[in-house]
């Protein structure tokens, strides 16, 4: 018989008393005892769904406690999953970024738009993307801004700092930011800048150039000849902005799903200010073992566990962005088109309270926060409706063909555009069509009302390849309808847009 040892026995002896206190008889009366409440008591056993937890006159038994801190080691890594999803996703962003050396003063642009080869989280196919990595960790960096952009910076936490071009303070017309590092305590010009204050050292600049009748050249042009990034160190002479093509290459910015997802979130704790991410933020990493100025180094049983809470933080993230059960998420109460902004919130805020649901829901999905894209505003900015199951309520076969009827007078005052995204990589669907996309700026089919027929489907319809959009069959999609330049009649819902609806057209 194997020995037994010394917790063991612990355990039993406690076990035991237990059980006898159990079946003994009350506690006797004293002059100073008073009725106490059942409800503010622990019973000696409690059924639970971790298991049977065991207690003597209130105080866990060691098997109980180990049970239990298991247990809450397991919430806390779901819930670091949850709430590092932003930060996490920069963070694969910023790798794939340095990678192509769009870092410092050089800025990546989609010259040619981006195509299905490159992992984007929901990236469109008909703006001209830039892309750079600003580190402020040697001090403000400038950023001159050329005119009709939508530019913005975010923070390594995916928090909006602020908007630049058509939706910024230089309302368009171009203009000169400097972007400040925490703590920076040296002299700032006084005129001549929109001074700008990021609470991290690590940035993500972005922004999108617009074509000219389908065109992508005068937008890039535009960049090239007006978007400067340098060290304010070197305003009296700064080095050349360089550019570099990033169409065609095949990048990864998808944040992992797995334990490593906690060692993305570690590069963020270790690089930027302690508890930069709030207090209670920065705590809950930290309950994990990720701690400023420490190794983030769980042993065996602690690897187990978050190994366990990736998963379901995973499961839950995805059901949060593909079967959401909140009816605010829903654009039309009678359809099936969601809000990327739960609210109206670019902070996902709803009288002082943070809808944390909300927001897993748009960073699991998506990138770059700005009230551009959830605040009314209308000419200015884009909106976003998404679409993850067909009218009837079900998810998109890749082996069906759905159509979606866009009604005449698409209330926008650039254009829109419809693209379609492989659910597992939320990025743009695999096919044979390198923009797996449409959009009004395209020469579609209309119907004789002005309705426009959108196909998705494994085989274009016939004669309606220029309106199709090709599926996969075995796999499902989603898809996301932008406005760019929205109106009134989109905010007021004056203008709805139908459900994607299965069709046997072939």
């Amino acid at each position: 018989m194997k020995p037994r040892t010394l917790p063991g026995l612990l355990t039993l002896c406690l076990t035991a008393l237990c059980l006898a206190g159990c079946k003994s008889a009350p506690p006797p009366s004293y002059k100073m005892t008073t009725p106490i409440a059942p409800q503010i008591t622990t019973p000696s056993v409690v059924d639970t769904r971790i298991g049977q937890l065991s207690f003597f006159d209130g105080v866990p038994l060691p098997d109980t406690a180990q049970k239990v801190y298991d247990n809450l080691d397991f919430l806390r890594g779901v819930e670091a999953f949850l709430n590092g999803i932003p930060g996490a996703s920069l963070v694969a962003l910023r790798s794939a970024l340095r990678e192509a050396g769009a870092v410092g003063s050089t800025v990546g642009v989609f010259e040619s738009l981006m195509d299905s080869k490159s992992l984007f989280l929901t990236a469109n196919t008909e703006t001209v993307y830039f892309w750079n990595w600003m580190d402020l960790k040697d001090g403000p960096v400038v950023v001159e801004t050329p005119p009709n952009i939508l530019g913005v910076v975010d923070d390594f936490w995916f928090r909006y700092v602020i908007d630049l071009g058509n939706a910024g303070p230089d309302r368009g017309k171009g203009g000169k930011y400097l972007f400040v590092p925490p703590g920076y305590t040296g002299a700032l010009p006084a005129t001549g800048y929109h001074i700008v204050k990021s609470p991290t050292f690590g940035n993500l600049l972005f922004g999108r150039a617009f074509m000219k009748n389908g065109d992508p050249r005068p937008g890039v042009a535009s960049l090239k000849a007006s978007l400067r990034v340098y060290p304010l160190s070197q305003t009296n002479a700064p080095p050349a902005t360089q550019f570099i093509d990033l169409s065609g290459r095949v990048m990864n910015t998808i944040h992992a799903n797995d334990i490593t997802f906690y060692q993305e979130v570690n590069q963020i704790i270790q690089e930027e200010p302690a508890g930069v991410y709030g207090p209670d933020m920065t705590g809950l990493f930290a309950s994990i073992g990720i701690r400023k100025g420490q190794p983030f180094a769980p042993d065996a049983h602690m690897t187990k566990i978050l190994t366990d809470a990736v998963a379901v933080g995973n499961a839950t993230a995805r059901a949060i962005d593909f079967a959401n059960r909140d009816k605010a998420v829903l654009i039309y109460p009678d359809r099936h088109w969601n809000t990327p902004f739960i609210g109206g919130s670019y902070e996902w805020l709803n009288d002082g309270a943070r809808n944390f649901d909300a927001r897993t829901m748009f960073f699991y999905a998506a990138t770059v926060d700005t009230p551009a894209m959830a605040v009314a505003m209308p000419g200015i900015g884009s909106q976003y409706a998404a679409a993850n199951y067909d009218s009837a309520g079900r998810p998109f076969d890749g082996a069906k063909t759905y159509r979606l009827r866009v009604p005449a007078n698409v209330p926008v005052k650039d254009f829109w555009s419809v693209v379609l995204y492989d659910t597992q990589t939320r990025s743009m669907l695999q096919t044979d069509q390198p923009f797996p996309s449409l959009s009004s700026e395209k020469d579609l089919l209309k119907n004789a009302d002005g309705s426009v027929d959108l196909y998705f489907g494994p085989i274009a319809p016939a004669g309606q390849e220029k309106n199709w959009v090709q599926t996969i069959p075995g796999k499902s999609w989603l898809t996301i309808f932008r406005l760019y330049g929205p109106l009134e009649p989109w905010f007021d819902k004056s203008w709805k847009l139908n459900d994607i609806e299965e069709t046997d057209r072939k």
